[in-house]
């Protein structure tokens, strides 16, 4: 019986011990997306076409 004991204690110190990392690394910036801005203007075309099909159709009215 003593055995779970000890290891709901170091079960639940080391589920603290990955929460405070997790929440030092969100703190940090770690998980702050860098990578989409860099390829945003890949994307942009789609975009402009729309943008540019909803005026053509206005100016037909």
């Amino acid at each position: 019986m003593s055995v779970i004991y000890i290891l709901l204690t170091v079960s639940i110190v080391v589920a603290i011990v990955f929460f405070v990392a997790f929440i030092l690394a969100i703190r940090n910036g770690q998980f702050d997306d860098s990578y989409t801005p860099s390829v945003r203007m890949l994307f942009e075309d789609e975009l402009v076409k729309t943008t540019e099909s909803l005026t053509k159709n206005n100016k037909k009215d």
